[in-house]
């Protein structure tokens, strides 16, 4: 089955007009006609929105279907950041005391919250082996991957540099239009220049985010550390 038979089979499924998805994207109806017949393809972050439109996953648009438009494969190869990420490598922050913020006050930087703000807070300082203007406390298992060369787990402490410029397979913190708290994932750059937000959890539903022109990076990630 092709990308463009399961585009129809699961728009079917939905009782929805070919119109009705065009509307999702901005398109009209023969453009998506032509994703359905094979004679065009929806870029990434196209297919991101239309596996989250249509019920279903981008793995299962493009299993199978012989598609040029391809995610980055989940091996260790591809996915795990460079040694640039995961030290100290890139910035002239010292690393010691960091204060320890919230996911919420992490959201509020660069609008509400600066580097000033944090030293006439009251804030937990914990030692950090890495540099960054304040560490975070992971949430959740979406970036769990204990197969992988890289993994953190609920509860792991991550530090962020808020200087540092996000690139492709830099971990950052994104803020995200609609939502009240930051994300933590991988930030992927796809050939054609388009950006996906990667969980690197293998079993996450939705593995990949788009990030557009109402994403804001809040900061890269430059260690992980956990206490024992």
């Amino acid at each position: 089955m092709s990308l463009g038979d399961r585009i129809r089979e699961k728009r079917k499924a939905k009782r929805m007009t070919l119109q009705q998805l065009g509307d999702v994207f901005g398109i009209t109806r023969s453009s998506v006609s032509e994703w359905e017949s094979g004679s065009t393809r929806p870029d990434q972050a196209k297919l991101v929105r239309l596996a989250d439109a249509l019920d279903t996953t981008v793995e299962f648009l493009l299993e199978n279907s012989n598609s040029k438009t391809t995610l980055l494969p989940d091996s260790k190869a591809h996915n795990k950041p460079t040694l640039d990420d995961r030290n100290v490598a890139g910035t002239d922050k010292p690393a010691g005391k960091l204060p320890v913020i919230s996911w919420v006050q992490a959201g509020e930087w660069g609008e509400k919250l600066n580097a000033k703000d944090l030293r006439d807070i009251n804030l937990e300082r914990i030692t950090s082996p890495y540099p960054g203007d304040f560490v975070l406390r992971v949430v959740g298992e979406s970036m769990y991957n204990p197969g992988g060369d890289v993994s953190f787990r609920d509860g792991d402490f991550i530090s962020v540099d808020t200087t540092k410029e996000a690139a492709h397979k830099k971990l950052v913190v994104v803020m995200r239009r609609g939502e009240t708290v930051p994300t933590f994932k991988q930030y992927l750059v796809e050939s054609d220049g388009s950006v996906l937000l990667h969980a690197l959890n293998p079993s996450w539903p939705n593995k990949y985010l788009p990030f557009d022109e109402h994403c804001r990076v809040i900061g890269v990630v430059t260690g992980q550390w956990r206490e024992h």
